[in-house]
């Protein structure tokens, strides 16, 4: 179980933001994990070892998520890529991995985009782009996310009922999850006053146009991303989540740069079961970039 007192914290804009740093300063580059929601650095546990003895890993917990933090903001996007940035920036970090899942693909790759000399690699997985339309996510998902984005079911199933952590999230991994690693994960929203941001990111996925802003921001990001020669890592499940298993197959063949890899049965938080292989495979690559 992840204990506060594992945890390092640095200020950023007024709040802490807690995170693990396996250390090993003279070691180029910093691998950078990045979570999303509902999750924390936790969701790292079985790979950074992996990855560890070849590379100063970074795992952050997002502001309002895990030990970080909870100030009272509205928790937009465009917030959390403010303290992304400015994460980075607290701690000097110039030349950089980044291991990228859900939310922390949609930060890591706007950010990416704007600070590319300093990128070494990009790992990604069951990441945020911009969805054409609702008929392009798995009906399951798209189903989820219209209720989740209801104004009044919405905010009683995230906030009231705290269904993002208590149902989403095991019922997004193969098998479920365990009471010891539920224990971990919805320790950081006890209190319903700390489920704004579950609530929030939801209304933030970027379909059919909206969130505008948002809309913009992943469109940019993703047509860096299929343009670019940045070396890339990329991991596919089936039947997948936010990357139903045929676009990810798309991806493997159209990404530039980019070793692909088929994990197999999989849904959204594919760390839970294919932690060991997604830390090898991440190590064999890294040493490619050396």
């Amino acid at each position: 179980m992840v204990d506060h007192r594992d945890m390092k914290y640095v200020e950023v804009l007024g709040s802490k933001i807690a995170y693990v740093d396996t250390g090993g300063h003279h070691k180029k580059p910093v691998v950078l994990f990045q979570h999303g929601n509902p999750t924390s650095s936790y969701l790292w546990r079985d790979v950074i070892p992996h990855v560890a003895p070849h590379a100063r890993c970074i795992a952050a917990d997002l502001i309002g998520f895990g030990y970080s933090d909870k100030p009272d903001i509205a928790y937009r996007v465009e917030d959390h890529a403010r303290y992304f940035e400015s994460f980075i920036e607290a701690l000097s970090i110039e030349d950089v991995v980044l291991v990228l899942h859900d939310w922390g693909s949609a930060l890591g790759l706007d950010w990416a985009r704007r600070h590319e000399k300093r990128v070494r690699g990009l790992v990604l997985m069951e990441f945020i782009p911009p969805i054409p339309t609702w008929g392009d996510m798995l009906p399951k998902v798209a189903q989820a996310f219209r209720c989740f984005r209801d104004p009044v079911q919405g905010r009683k199933m995230v906030v009231d009922e705290n269904g993002f952590v208590e149902q989403t999230l095991p019922g997004d991994v193969v098998g479920g999850l365990s009471e010891e690693v539920m224990e971990v994960y919805r320790a950081p929203f006890l209190d319903p006053a700390h489920r704004e941001p579950v609530y929030r990111f939801p209304n933030e996925l970027p379909i059919a146009g909206l969130p505008v802003d948002v809309w913009a921001m992943a469109t940019a990001y993703h047509n860096w991303l299929l343009g670019n020669d940045v070396s890339k890592l990329f991991f596919w499940v089936e039947p997948g989540a936010l990357i139903p298993a045929e676009r990810g197959a798309w991806y493997a063949e159209h990404l530039r740069n980019c070793r692909s890899v088929a994990l197999g049965a999989g849904e959204h938080f594919l760390q839970e079961n294919h932690a060991d292989i997604i830390g090898q495979e991440i190590t064999q690559w890294l040493l490619t970039l050396r």
